[in-house]
């Protein structure tokens, strides 16, 4: 599937849904990108840097890796501080290698249960004080060489079962698109449960998907303001795009 998409882009994410850690053949799923040239981007909560620690570090197409900080919201029991020191350590000697790492704090809005631990954590750290760090909201901070502090409002999932948003445009189909474990071809991360099927990669080529009645109907229905898909018009995550394209 990654020889399909080759010519359509350098970069590749690891993270529609599930954990990538977790895949027993994420070493084999590495090696394949590296000979497609084919720069990887991978988004984890973090729990098994250390574990797979070796095989990240000597993974020479791994471009990003952005960490999930707000997995841990509301998980009042858990020990946020072995988690952030293994973070942080694993962060810090990627970012020295040359990976970019983007420690992330998507729930702005949202509980922010723990987002005061952490941002005293990074403050210590970067021997601050937690003040001086930017509070939960939207953007990005530079922490160190290539190491970033990550911040966006918190989002629900799109249903098919929830209400309306305001969405209007998406980059879906024209900076994104995605693909799941069984070749299934969607618009967009966010559609983890294939509503909108677009295609399967291992029977078709992407040109073909892309060209598809429905793939066209709904980049055009971006064009003019007017989302064509059902899930579409139930994304609130989208309305952080505005009206571009």
């Amino acid at each position: 599937m990654a020889r399909r998409v080759q010519p359509y882009t350098n970069y590749l994410y690891l993270h529609v849904m599930g954990e990538p850690l977790l895949h027993p053949q994420l070493g084999e799923l590495l090696r394949i990108t590296e000979e497609l040239d084919l720069r990887v981007c991978l988004t984890t909560n973090g729990t098994l840097l250390t574990q797979q620690k070796n095989l990240l570090l000597s993974a020479k197409n791994l471009h990003k890796i952005s960490v999930s900080l707000h997995s841990m919201e509301g998980n009042r029991t858990g020990d946020l501080s072995q988690y952030l020191n293994e973070v942080w350590d694993f962060s810090a000697r990627a970012a020295r290698q040359g990976m970019i790492c983007a420690l992330r704090l998507w729930n702005a809005g949202g509980a922010d249960l723990r987002n005061g631990e952490i941002l005293a954590y990074l403050a210590g750290k970067l021997g601050t004080h937690p003040l001086d760090l930017p509070q939960p909201r939207a953007g990005s901070w530079k922490l160190g060489e290539r190491l970033y502090l990550e911040q966006a409002e918190k989002f629900d999932w799109p249903d098919l079962a929830g209400p309306k948003t305001r969405t209007r445009f998406c980059l879906a189909l024209r900076e994104q698109a995605a693909v799941l474990c069984d070749g299934t071809v969607v618009p967009c991360c966010l559609d983890h449960e294939g509503d909108i099927l677009l295609g399967n990669l291992l029977e078709q080529e992407f040109q073909e998907i892309l060209d598809s009645p429905r793939a066209r109907a709904l980049y055009n229905g971006f064009s003019q303001g007017k989302p064509a898909e059902a899930l579409c018009r139930r994304c609130a995550y989208a309305e952080r795009f505005g009206r571009r394209g």
